[in-house]
């Protein structure tokens, strides 16, 4: 009965928190997402994937890898799986890597790539 109630508490706080959900990101936009030790440039792909750089990306050579997000935690094991980034939690990649806490992002849209200026 705990888990289920502090399951339910973390339900309730991650309305309140500023995020960006995944299917929000279309083709093309850049998330920016600044953690308490690193910063990390994300370019949607499409189908869930995105092109990353920086972080740990950058530390292990990984720079321009193609990547996809697990979804963001508290620093625990449950994942809320369609957001790509919500200020005081952690982004978890497809490859188990877990940033730390995020302290904001900023979404760059690329904008309609059918209009023509």
């Amino acid at each position: 009965m705990i888990a289920r109630t502090s399951l339910k508490n973390l339900v309730g706080q991650i309305d309140r928190i500023p995020a960006v959900r995944k299917v929000d990101l279309a083709l093309g936009d850049c998330l920016i997402v600044n953690t308490r030790n690193s910063c990390y440039r994300l370019v949607s792909l499409g189908n869930g994937q995105f092109l990353v750089s920086g972080g740990w990306f950058e530390k292990a050579g990984m720079t321009g890898a193609t990547t996809g997000i697990n979804g963001c935690t508290f620093g625990g094991t449950v994942i809320h799986a369609g957001l790509a980034a919500g200020q005081g939690l952690f982004l978890e990649f497809d490859n188990n890597v877990r940033t730390t806490r995020i302290q904001r992002f900023r979404v760059i849209q690329q904008g309609d790539p059918a209009v023509v200026h």
